[in-house]
């Protein structure tokens, strides 16, 4: 397991957080996009996995918060730093951040086919709801959920 800090995503992360969502995910998130969340949005948190005493971001995860409900909007970690509990660090702070500020389920979608990121969810006790339909362009999502406590 590597050593991190987990920290509320800022401007100065977003050089770090863009290369990772570009390696990540078929249609990446823009920096505007990011940059909107963590400035304009006042139901979005974020936050980055830090190497300790560094600023080299590790992994990232956000959420909306909404009423009681929290609903993931990303998460990613990194090629070179997977499969080594970032993910799962990431994903506990949200988890918690989200019970505090009055979240009591939390709300997530998949695509059916990423077997590892279902795994952490699972782990983690998201159980499958439903599926979205050609939620992505390309194939369905999974909705899973979760009550916070």
């Amino acid at each position: 397991m590597l050593p991190v800090e987990i920290v509320f995503m800022a401007p100065e992360h977003l050089d770090h957080v863009i290369r990772i969502e570009q390696v990540s995910f078929t249609l990446p998130w823009s920096r505007e996009s990011f940059l909107g969340e963590i400035q304009a949005n006042d139901h979005a948190t974020y936050v980055v996995a830090l190497r300790p005493g560094s600023s080299q971001v590790l992994g990232y995860a956000g959420m909306w918060l909404v009423l009681n409900e929290a609903h993931i909007t990303t998460l990613a970690v990194d090629p070179q730093h997977r499969r080594k509990n970032i993910a799962s660090l990431l994903l506990g702070r949200l988890m918690r951040e989200a019970f505090l500020k009055g979240g009591r389920i939390m709300f997530l979608e998949v695509r059916d086919s990423n077997t590892d990121a279902r795994k952490l969810y699972e782990k983690f006790r998201f159980k499958i709801r439903g599926r979205r339909k050609q939620y992505y362009s390309d194939e369905d999502a999974l909705v899973m959920s979760r009550p916070l406590m």
